[in-house]
């Protein structure tokens, strides 16, 4: 199989290294790009590429906005790529071929790659189609609150309730969930993760660790207005003194 791609995307060096990426990928007949959302509404509908890597954020007409413009129906299938992390929680719920978070690790980009090809393979026009209606969806009906975790392992995609987890822990541009005595790995930043969860159950205690509050057993005060907080799994985590007022707030007694 032998693709034309279209590469999407405002900056010039993001195109260079998206198209560098492609370059080292046998799959790939031609390459075209595009430098805003009106040049990729034109190129799709006069080259009607297999592939499209899209910018998300981009002046004017985004990424979304291109999707709308040529309709679910003729859309080729997309790999979306931003440095808004804002999306991302969003692209693990929606139905894309796949997502990839800015800067480009070279080892992403092969796993976002190989996948677009085994679902271009495998996968009828139809079923494409139903993804792009159901990201459709999803971003014009986001939910308010999160209640899973879809989190990939190599080919396989495992859906985490949420009230499973105990604690939330930020790790570089990641979160490790931490569910009993399993960790599970999301490329999504931590304020992105918080935006999500209900605020009665799930509470910030310092900038790397969010917690179940009902996996709380004991706190203790500690200095300069931190506390020691244990889960029922034995866990103890330390609290950060800009966080001490909402610890308060929401774990005293309400009388």
């Amino acid at each position: 199989m032998r693709l034309n791609i279209l590469v999407v995307d405002d900056e010039p060096i993001a195109r260079e290294g998206l198209k560098l990426l492609l370059g080292r990928q046998s799959h790939v007949e031609s390459v075209s790009e595009a430098r805003n959302g009106r040049e990729a509404i034109a190129l799709i509908r006069e080259k009607k590429p297999d592939l499209v890597l899209l910018d998300v954020q981009m002046p004017r007409t985004d990424g979304f906005a291109v999707v709308h413009a040529i309709g679910a129906e003729r859309m080729p299938p997309v790999i979306f790529v931003t440095a808004h992390d804002q999306y991302a929680i969003r692209a693990f719920e929606i139905a894309a071929l796949d997502y990839l978070l800015k800067p480009v690790t070279e080892e992403r980009f092969e796993l976002a790659f190989k996948r677009a090809i085994y679902k271009l393979q495998s996968a009828p026009h139809e079923d494409a189609t139903k993804q792009v209606l159901t990201m459709l969806d999803a971003i014009a009906n986001p939910p308010r609150q999160l209640e899973r975790f879809a989190v990939r392992s190599g080919e396989n995609t495992i859906f985490v309730p949420v009230q499973d987890v105990d604690w939330i822990e930020a790790f570089q541009n990641y979160v490790r969930l931490h569910v009993g005595p399993s960790t599970h790995l999301l490329h999504v930043p931590m304020n992105t993760i918080e935006s999500v969860l209900d605020a009665n159950r799930f509470l910030r205690i310092h900038r790397s660790h969010i917690v179940n509050v009902r996996r709380i057993t004991q706190l203790w005060s500690i200095a300069h207005g931190q506390y020691a907080i244990e889960l029922k799994s034995g866990q103890r985590l330390q609290s950060g003194r800009t966080y001490s007022e909402r610890i308060r707030r929401t774990l005293t007694n309400p009388f």
